[in-house]
């Protein structure tokens, strides 16, 4: 008992504990400093080892995987986990994210639908349906070239370009 009389809790909460492990960070936390994410930072780690491109193609998100499964030889699968929730306007607009990890390496490959209800990942590419992130292991230039050469040759397909990290100005939303 406490002595205002209150039963102590025999769980303590997470913030009591970290509290009591880096008492130092809370008294800078009690005086009035905030402690924030660097989101720059992880941002650009995020995007460390990433090739991304950019694809026009007028079909439905799961249409694009089905076909890209059956002439690449992939195997995409929607992840709800990590689909990309993003609120404008006091709306929430939620983009669907495929992904396909390589069995023999560590390279993932995540399909990014770039609209959802007339809003866009990425604002800046409005023109793009689709987003393809290459992550984690490197992409050769003519690995990189063979992918695009078998994405053109999908009947559905306009368009198929690499972006670089300095064209995209809202890259934060792509990091899940």
């Amino acid at each position: 008992m406490t002595q205002s009389g209150r039963r102590e809790n025999p769980f303590l909460s997470v913030s009591s504990v970290i509290r009591n492990l880096y008492p130092q960070t809370f008294s800078m936390a009690d005086r009035g400093i905030k402690l924030l994410l660097n989101n720059k930072e992880l941002t650009d780690e995020f995007f460390d080892n990433t090739r991304l491109l950019g694809i026009m193609a007028s079909v439905k998100d799961y249409q694009f995987c089905w076909h890209l499964n059956h002439s690449v030889g992939l195997d995409f699968r929607i992840n709800n986990e990590i689909e990309i929730q993003l609120t404008k306007k006091q709306r929430n607009y939620f983009f669907s994210v495929y992904e396909y990890s390589e069995p023999t390496g560590s390279l993932s490959h995540f399909v990014y639908n770039n609209q959802f209800d007339g809003e866009y990942l990425l604002p800046e590419f409005r023109h793009l349906d689709f987003l393809w992130l290459m992550k984690g292991d490197e992409v050769s230039d003519a690995s990189l070239q063979q992918t695009i050469e078998t994405i053109r040759s999908i009947n559905s397909v306009q368009l198929v370009l690499e972006l670089t990290n300095q064209q995209i100005k809202h890259r934060e939303h792509l990091v899940f």
